[in-house]
């Protein structure tokens, strides 16, 4: 297991390996798969698959992070109890683009390669904004659990040279507009503290996800967890975040977006915090729809 491992940046400019491919059409939708954003020696390739409804006008983007505890997950379909909400053709039928990345898995490379790996998709679409017809001044950042924690480091951590990486294209922003953050883990050294009483993991141990992203259990490695921790990040900065969580959710504590908000709040930032009733991890036990209706609304306001 690795961190980014020293490396000059690729070719930005060879069309066969970092430039957009040809798109396809599905009815209105243009569509760009498995566009390649950059690489690691070692590792898969890096991509992203672009939505982008009609119109002739450039429209705001939203990056979609996927979860599954930064062990496993695709961009390429939703966790089963996400399905009902319909989120990629709720996202185009809202005005906006969306684009589904992908980042290496705790098995793969420790963080903070999984935030170098989202930040390289953010800046590959800024550089190829003109020829997506996308705003490259309106880009907002959306995950769901371990995809959450992501959005929430992206969206903190804007612009940051010490977390740029060293993959993709390097010159450029990497910084977001707004975000919507969904169950994510907030400050890995507090998990254990907040589980709820039915939780189903030790969030101390070596073989949760938490320890396998930084490399060993949190507590025993502090400066990492804290550096992988997004309230280490919080400050008036901060683009528009909207916190969704729900009160009974037994995988990342509720509390953990709470702690986040409150970070935020005490910074100066813009931020809203919804606690679903009921709702377990990905919102088991509540409506979904209503939910995505939330988030979009956030988006709408502050993108559109």
């Amino acid at each position: 297991m690795t961190t980014d491992a020293p490396m000059g940046p690729p070719n930005v400019n060879d069309p066969q390996r970092f430039g957009p491919p040809a798109p396809v059409t599905d009815g209105d939708v243009t569509i760009w798969r498995d566009v390649i954003v950059g690489e690691a020696p070692g590792f898969r390739p890096l991509t992203l698959d672009l939505y982008r409804p009609p119109g002739d006008s450039p429209v705001p983007l939203i990056v979609w992070i996927h979860g599954g505890a930064w062990l496993f997950g695709s961009n390429k379909v939703e966790s089963v109890p996400l399905l009902p909400g319909d989120i990629n053709n709720r996202i185009l039928a809202a005005g906006f683009a969306v684009a589904r990345v992908t980042y290496r898995l705790s098995g793969e490379a420790r963080f903070p390669a999984q935030l170098h790996d989202v930040k390289a998709a953010v800046r590959w679409l800024r550089h190829h904004a003109a020829a997506l017809n996308v705003d490259p001044t309106r880009f907002g950042v959306w995950g769901e659990s371990a995809g959450g924690h992501l959005a929430s480091l992206v969206a903190l951590t804007g612009d940051d040279p010490a977390l740029t990486g060293r993959v993709g294209i390097l010159e450029g922003s990497d910084a977001v507009q707004s975000g919507v953050i969904w169950y994510g883990p907030s400050n890995l050294l507090s998990m254990a503290a907040q589980n709820h009483p039915q939780g189903f993991q030790d969030h101390d141990s070596p073989d949760a996800p938490e320890g396998r992203l930084v490399g060993g259990p949190v507590q025993s490695l502090p400066t990492e967890s804290a550096a992988a921790s997004p309230v280490t990040y919080a400050s008036a900065a901060a683009p528009p975040l909207l916190l969704i969580h729900g009160a009974e959710d037994r995988v990342v504590p509720a509390a953990q977006s709470t702690e986040l908000h409150e970070a935020l709040l005490t910074a100066g930032a813009s931020t809203t915090l919804e606690i679903i009733p009921a709702a377990d991890h990905c919102f088991v036990g509540a409506g979904l729809p209503p939910i995505v209706t939330t988030s979009l609304t956030h988006f709408t306001k502050t993108l559109l």
